[in-house]
């Protein structure tokens, strides 16, 4: 008899796999840095990708490969005729919140109560603010111990992905699609879809596994820009710096200070409703520079954010005439819709494939982007499945067992239903 937290049977029977793949994927550091320009930004992601690569191996995949852009591909064969279905996700977490040393913790039959987190006393994860959660008594819950993230996004994702391969591979006789598997790097930073080679790859239809909540399959994204403001001041000695200092610092800071305070930004937004956001700041009196994301679902409206930012920047040189200001404007994805509109069979099977797993599927946007937002552009349709994971990018980070083995089951009977196709 299923256990009344798991979607299916066969959920539960994935879910003490997926909780130890997981529960060891996420205590490899994979932290990506911004604006490096070798592939990975980080050496460490290939820590994971390696460990992906053996164990791959072990489950008797063919050709795993750790490809010349750092992207890990392999192939499980499966009916022939059928469409090839791709997987993917990303082994890196991002730059903002520490990523390194992480402890997970697994809070059993979750009672319904808060949940402190042992490493900072200030951080708890209380169910009357996080509905998600609320909705979770008597789940199997993952956390950190609040000094780290967990690392759910990606590695909800990547567990998930190995789970289901497995059980594939151990169960030949289950009528599958052939699948190609891909553990991209460099996601977090914008950069997850560069050097994927699509010949290489070879699928028909794929599958980021990036989303969040239970029974989710995201088939918007936002469209992105980011725009870097450099500002060049004078630094002169504090002591006689009257009339000669030009401080960049404080420049910097009038141009976010100058921002709409309630409209367009993370904080005051929600659906979809695009922002502008700061998100990083460095540099000293002699030079500053402000890193910016501009977002939103609708391109046009997307260019009107990224030329108030530009509006902003110059007016700081009008102030200052003395400052020297620079601004780059970097466009990073687009919304993946209209290229996922162009084949509606591949969200068909995903909805018919959640059902399967004892799920009822939801059609989401997400106020951010996948790999697969760059990858539809490209000619592969890839929306972006549910994983489990919540809070992401936050020391409060927490994931579901049950959703993660609901969103690994999702995969199997995906398989089953692309295997329909022939």
């Amino acid at each position: 008899m299923t256990s009344p937290h798991h979607t299916s049977p066969l959920a539960e029977e994935l879910a003490s796999d997926v909780l130890e793949r997981f529960l060891r994927y996420v205590r490899i550091d994979t932290q990506a840095a911004y604006r490096v320009a070798r592939r990975p930004s980080t050496e460490k992601q290939l820590d994971l990708s390696k460990v992906l690569v053996e164990e791959l191996r072990e489950l008797g995949l063919e050709d795993v490969t750790l490809t010349a852009g750092s992207n890990v591909f392999a192939s499980l064969p499966g009916r022939a005729g059928s469409p090839v279905m791709g997987l993917i996700a990303h082994v890196d977490t991002t730059p903002d919140v520490l990523g390194a040393g992480v402890t997970p913790i697994v809070h059993r039959a979750w009672g319904g109560e808060t949940i402190e987190l042992p490493g900072d006393s200030r951080q708890a994860l209380d169910p009357k603010a996080l509905p998600e959660l609320r909705e979770r008594v008597g789940h199997d819950i993952v956390t950190s111990d609040g000094t780290t993230l967990l690392g759910a996004d990606d590695k909800a994702g990547i567990a998930e992905i190995m789970s289901a391969v497995a059980h594939l591979a151990r169960n030949p006789e289950r009528v599958r699609a052939p699948i190609r598997v891909a553990f991209t790097v460099d996601e977090e930073v914008g950069r997850g879809a560069e050097g994927f080679d699509l010949g290489e790859f070879g699928a028909d239809v794929a599958y980021t596994l990036d989303g969040s909540g239970l029974g989710e399959l995201e088939v918007e994204t936002f469209s992105a820009t980011s725009v870097r403001v450099v500002i060049r001041g004078l630094s002169v000695h504090p002591g006689t710096a009257k009339g000669k200092l030009v401080n960049a610092v404080k420049l910097a800071a009038e141009l976010v200070t100058s921002l709409p305070k309630d409209r367009l930004s993370p904080e005051t937004t929600e659906a979809r409703e695009g922002y502008v956001h700061p998100h990083r700041i460095s540099g000293n009196a002699e030079e500053a520079i402000v890193d910016f994301i501009a977002r939103d679902h609708d391109d046009e409206l997307l260019e009107q954010h990224v030329a108030l930012l530009c509006e902003l920047a110059e007016q700081v040189g009008v102030r200052e005439p003395r400052a020297h200001v620079e601004i780059e404007v970097r466009p990073s994805y687009r919304n993946m819709r209209p290229f996922i509109e162009q084949n509606p069979r591949v969200v068909d099977a995903a909805l018919e494939a959640i059902r399967r797993a004892g799920v009822e599927p939801k059609l989401a946007i997400t106020r951010g982007g996948t790999d697969g937002a760059v990858l539809s552009a490209l000619g592969l349709p890839t929306p972006n499945l549910f994983t489990g994971g919540q809070e992401y990018h936050s020391v409060r980070e927490w994931a579901s067992v049950q959703d993660m083995a609901a969103a690994a089951a999702t995969i199997v009977e995906l398989a089953g239903v692309w295997a329909e196709e022939t």
